[in-house]
């Protein structure tokens, strides 16, 4: 019986560092891959917090604006005149409009 001989394939330096480069590559873009989505899911969060908070300050800016047109009505001062001792004469009031 004789035994087949195999022979051994010899690479050559370059097609070493080929192989071992493509191996990387083929191992780096999916962790690539899922480093960016993580990070693109970690930015919408921040974001939808930002507008969450934007969105809550807009509803207590229109609360604030309700209270200054509420205190500032008329029928409001007029009242606070009254109580204060104050007369009402509407010949001394000017407005400006803007």
């Amino acid at each position: 019986m004789t035994r087949a001989k195999t022979k051994k394939i010899k690479f050559l330096k370059g097609e070493k560092l080929m192989y071992l480069l493509l191996a990387f590559l083929i191992l780096a873009i999916p962790v690539c891959n899922v480093l960016t989505q993580a990070l693109l899911s970690e930015s919408n969060i921040e974001v939808s917090k930002l507008q969450n908070k934007i969105e809550k300050q807009a509803k207590t800016n229109e609360s604030l604006n309700m209270q200054i047109n509420e205190l500032a009505s008329l029928e409001n001062i007029k009242a606070l005149a009254d109580e204060l001792g104050l007369s009402y004469n509407n010949n001394n009031i000017k407005s400006i409009n803007e």
